[in-house]
């Protein structure tokens, strides 16, 4: 028996999360210069940070021989938020609290629920603590909010939701969010996983951090690395009652977000002047897309991210081919639509770029 024998079996199961391919890496594969490639594969902003986040930055380089304190960025979201600094968990990036709600709630005997199509980490996140996952077929490429409620069991602890849903964009209007939250039972927690929030609409978006006060199961998850260009630093936090922030925090590691990221995300959280420009940018941006698919035959899933899920005849293909041209999207076989790429909503010119490399593959919807 080998040493990796010895290792947990449901460890052994879990498929490694592949993250979209990185800049340098194609130009080592492809002989592209960097500058010549865009990179429209991981949801990032295509301003990157704000000019506040930079700054705050350089100041918080003189402070790295110190552990970090969390404080200023605690009570930054606390203001932000209008909850106690005790119902704040901080991660390195979202995909760290999602960990951490997985660790105080499942186990060995327990099961979790999520949606067809929906984001990679929670199966990892899931499988890792050793539960059970129940996948849910999803409805017109979104979570079945019905189906997920009937396939609670008495062995079911948390639920997972994340909307707007990656990598689909599918958007679930909050009257249904709530109505769901009704009926689920109050010792089972629900995840709403809201990554991509900024980019909802004002007209249809709701601050969900007010249900908390009625759903003490509930866990809303966001993030600094979207909207807010802060994807190298990983930060992100969970909102939550005090209670299940307090077990959160009882198997977070210590320090577990440094002190660039720290400051960085005080600063972004308060640059409301950027995060207006880059929402403002995702919606043109949007618009481009889609009317370019359109134009060249391409069906796509409505988005209420800074995304657009696209399908055609061959997307392995597909993807080659814009790699060639130096266009990078991200291919979605592991979520179960292997038909089907997603394209990051980019600059003017860089979406241009990639309608461009579509348009001389000449590859269709059959």
């Amino acid at each position: 028996m080998s040493l990796c024998d010895q290792s947990l079996t449901y460890i052994r199961a879990i498929s490694p999360y592949q993250p979209g391919k990185p800049i340098t890496e194609l130009a080592r594969e492809m002989g592209i210069p960097v500058e010549r490639i865009v990179k429209l594969a991981s949801n990032e902003n295509p301003l990157g940070m704000s000019p506040k986040a930079k700054v705050a930055l350089e100041k918080a380089v003189g402070s790295l021989a110190r552990y970090p304190d969390d404080f200023e960025l605690k009570n930054a979201l606390a203001n932000h938020s209008g909850l106690g600094m005790e119902r704040i968990v901080l991660g390195n990036g979202s995909n760290d609290v999602l960990d951490l709600i997985a660790r105080v709630f499942l186990a060995p005997g327990r099961s979790a629920i999520f949606s067809q199509h929906a984001f990679a980490v929670y199966p990892i996140a899931s499988l890792s603590a050793g539960a059970e996952l129940i996948a849910v077929p999803a409805r017109d490429f979104g979570h079945d909010l019905d189906a997920m409620c009937s396939a609670i069991r008495p062995d079911t602890r948390l639920i997972w939701i994340a909307n707007p849903n990656n990598p689909t964009g599918t958007f679930l209007p909050y009257p249904q969010l709530k109505a769901f939250m009704q009926a689920v039972p109050a010792d089972v927690v629900v995840v709403l996983d809201e990554a991509y929030n900024e980019y909802i609409p004002p007209a249809e978006r709701t601050d969900t951090t007010a249900w908390l006060a009625e759903f003490p199961n509930l866990v809303i998850t966001r993030t600094f690395s979207k909207i807010y260009g802060l994807a190298g630093l990983r930060i992100g936090y969970a909102l939550a009652s005090a209670e299940v922030a307090d077990l959160m925090n009882r198997v977070r590691q210590p320090f577990n977000c440094n002190n660039l990221a720290l400051a960085a995300a005080t600063a972004a959280l308060d640059d409301h002047e950027f995060v207006a420009r880059s929402y403002v940018l995702n919606r043109a941006g949007m618009e481009q897309i889609v009317a370019g698919l359109k134009r060249f035959g391409f069906s796509h899933i409505p988005s209420h991210g800074n995304f657009v899920t696209f399908k055609a005849c061959d997307a392995a293909a597909l993807n080659q081919k814009l790699l060639k041209q130096g266009v990078i999207v991200r291919p979605i076989g592991g979520y179960g639509m292997p038909d089907w790429l997603r394209v990051t909503i980019g600059t003017e010119t860089e979406n241009q770029r990639f309608l461009e490399a579509l348009e001389t593959t000449q590859n269709r919807v059959v």
